[in-house]
């Protein structure tokens, strides 16, 4: 993954929108600093993350990087005293559905790449605030801080937060 696009909601968990494209650093993890300083200011109470699965629902490498990048952010959270549920959403065609509103909208080819991610972002974002709506839970994979070999992961509706009072953010990927 080379970025990462951020995106936030307002305070009633209706509208998603941009917030800034991270450049990915995975040896210094800045972007991760950067994410757990921005939901520390805006008391995020919920994070997703997107998970690039296959379009028949599989695994690949991409996905495996996006729950990497899950478990790195849990602990980075945890780290700064942040009780924040981070939970992973499918993203297919997110991506191709942020090229097509952009195409539509007239942004050029060229300015794609520079808002592309958060555009992906705000979708993922936005389709989590409307199925937890309509669905009155939770949605998604909690991903939790590795503990004892575990995966880290269990499936949301399980003991987690549910307000909508504060933030919620989104975060997609591309490589």
């Amino acid at each position: 993954m080379a970025r990462v696009g951020v995106a936030g909601s307002d305070p009633d968990g209706i509208l998603a929108t941009p917030i800034r494209t991270l450049k990915r650093d995975a040896r210094k993890d800045s972007d991760i600093r950067l994410l757990v300083r921005e939901a520390r200011e805006r008391g995020a109470v919920q994070i997703f993350v997107g998970l690039p699965r296959t379009m028949k629902g599989g695994e690949s490498e991409s996905t495996r990087m996006a729950r990497d990048y899950a478990v790195r952010l849990v602990q980075a959270l945890a780290a700064a005293d942040l009780r924040i549920s981070v939970n992973l959403v499918d993203e297919r065609l997110t991506t191709v559905s942020a090229h097509r509103s952009l195409h539509s909208a007239g942004v050029g080819g060229r300015d794609h790449r520079k808002v592309v991610d958060q555009a992906a972002a705000v979708e993922i974002l936005q389709q989590a605030i409307d199925m937890q709506r309509s669905l009155g839970r939770d949605v998604g994979t909690v991903v939790a801080a590795p503990a004892g070999g575990r995966d880290g992961m269990r499936t949301a509706g399980q003991d987690q937060p549910g307000s909508t009072q504060e933030e919620q953010y989104g975060a997609g990927e591309t490589q």
